[in-house]
């Protein structure tokens, strides 16, 4: 597998923000977000390879039982059920951060945290954007995730104008516990973070959603590897 970083950390996002994890960043993800923050994990060839056993041994030098498989994304990475199994015989909790552009059945997974990708992460470069906008979303794929795994919704809000469009994806998707869903600040700064706060947490307050934190963003200014 093409491994961007292994670092250990401490969650930044979700309900699980602020637990002491591992982070296995794999290489190549097709959507090119405008705001990604990890834009360096976007090639598929983007890392150094390794191998499963590889993963592990360096996943148990970190003192902490979780881990979260992030990218790039991880989903479309056909090793990945390898890597999860051999995870979770080893005794880790595993979360998945993925888009949730594709579904990969009956992985032993903790926490499938999922990030569906509004049209605020459309990319300025005319060709990317086509790209993105024909696989950013896939309803079915986000229906089959919420379905079959323990799962967290987090929508990434960059205007007010934002909350008409998640509501109206967590209507088609059905069947998703608004307990479940969070929103966070599109932030890539600290002083980007502190300015959006107030605004998501008003929405949420408004909507019943939890705000999520983005601790590597206030902590550490968005440093890579941390």
């Amino acid at each position: 597998m093409v491994i961007n970083e292994i670092f250990y950390s401490l969650q930044g996002e979700g309900f699980l923000a602020g637990v002491p994890s591992v982070f296995v960043r794999l290489a190549g993800c097709p959507l090119q977000c405008r705001w990604c923050d990890t834009k360096y994990a976007w090639d598929q060839r983007a890392g150094k390879d390794y191998t499963i056993d590889e993963i592990i041994h360096t996943v148990q030098e970190c003192p902490c039982k979780f881990v979260v498989i992030t990218g790039g994304e991880p989903m479309i990475n056909p090793d990945l059920p390898q890597l999860v199994k051999k995870l979770k015989t080893a005794g880790k909790h595993i979360t998945i951060e993925t888009a949730g552009i594709a579904y990969i059945p009956d992985l032993p997974c903790d926490l499938m945290s999922i990030s569906p990708k509004l049209s605020n992460s459309t990319p300025d470069d005319a060709k990317a954007s086509a790209v993105h906008e024909d696989s950013r979303l896939d309803i079915a794929v986000l229906q089959e995730l919420v379905d079959n795994y323990e799962y967290q919704l987090k929508f990434i809000v960059d205007s007010q104008d934002d909350l008409p469009e998640i509501q109206q994806t967590i209507e088609k998707i059905g069947s998703v516990n608004p307990e479940k869903v969070m929103l966070m600040p599109q932030a890539a700064t600290r002083d980007e973070l502190l300015t959006k706060s107030p605004m998501v947490a008003e929405m949420c307050r408004q909507a019943g959603f939890a705000l999520s934190q983005r601790l590597q963003v206030l902590l550490w200014n968005n440093q890579k590897g941390r």
